[in-house]
């Protein structure tokens, strides 16, 4: 088989794209290039990779299994590239890094004071945010590095890494009426407002339980809207139990809450960028962190 990875990259993109023509205007080529090379693709494998009888082309059975592999090849591809780039560029002379606002912030401050002492001629941007905004920020390159809380969907370009785990509490100002329920049933908090996470692009939003809610895009202003009295909340343990909060809130028990209260934290990168100096210490050093 002489197959390419100019034709599987057509492949590929067809299939994400929708259509050949859709293909085309995603990779910056003619049509008939993309129909060409995902024709010769079809010849060397020797079976047809779209049913094209409709308007569209749909996926065969055979092509459905080769879209998988041809993805897992395309993927090594760009890791290949990516260690080949760190290998011939060396250390990293910038850096920056996205962090979710809710991370615990004590932590991130001794890891940035270490990077210093490591690295003193780097020079580092540290930019905020929540839920999706993370991803977005590394798969367009606007940070080499995020670190996030789990989404179920991230962008193809990028790769997760676990690094830990943290619980959300269920939190409520004392004078709210909830606080003298130790163990609310749902129908106790259907009752009353909740504040829900969402990120700044109103995107990705966490699913709230009482059909009387508000979005904020942020877990510490949340959490300060709780102190307030405006309604109850789902946060990150730790943030629940900062200093400034701590006194002024009641956590409640989650025991009657279906939905998973764990939340996993990880890093991403793009799965094209290479793992230089920088980024493999920064990796290390979140890995001893959670």
């Amino acid at each position: 088989m002489n197959w390419t990875i100019d034709q599987l990259e057509a492949f590929v993109c067809a299939v994400q794209q929708g259509s050949f023509s859709a293909a085309a205007r995603k990779l910056g080529k003619a049509q008939s290039r993309v129909s060409t090379a995902i024709n010769n693709l079809e010849l060397d494998l020797g079976f047809e990779l779209f049913d094209r009888s409709a308007r569209l082309p749909v996926l065969t059975p055979e092509g459905e299994e080769m879209y998988i592999e041809a993805q897992a090849v395309l993927a090594q591809c760009e890791r290949m590239s990516a260690r080949a780039m760190t290998v011939s560029s060396g250390e990293e002379a910038t850096f920056t890094v996205a962090i979710d606002e809710a991370v615990p912030i004590t932590a991130f401050e001794s890891l940035f004071a270490s990077l210093t002492r490591v690295y003193p001629l780097l020079k580092l941007t540290i930019i905020n945010g929540s839920q999706q905004d993370i991803s977005q920020w590394v798969a367009t390159e606007k940070a080499d590095l995020g670190v996030l809380f789990h989404q179920d969907v991230l962008p193809d370009s990028l790769e997760f890494t676990s690094i830990g785990q943290f619980k959300h509490a269920l939190i409520v100002s004392r004078e709210h009426p909830l606080a003298a329920i130790p163990v609310p049933k749902i129908s106790d908090l259907t009752q009353h407002r909740q504040l829900v996470i969402r990120d700044r692009m109103g995107v990705g939003k966490a699913k709230p339980i009482s059909s009387n809610y508000w979005h904020i895009d942020s877990y510490y202003l949340i959490s300060s809207m709780v102190i307030r009295g405006v309604g109850w909340a789902l946060v990150p343990e730790h943030v629940a139990q900062e200093e400034w909060y701590v006194d002024a809130l009641v956590e409640l028990s989650t025991e009657e809450i279906p939905e998973p209260l764990m939340v996993e934290i990880g890093a991403v990168k793009r799965r094209d960028k290479g793992v230089g100096q920088v980024m493999n210490w920064m990796y290390t050093e979140l890995t001893k962190m959670f």
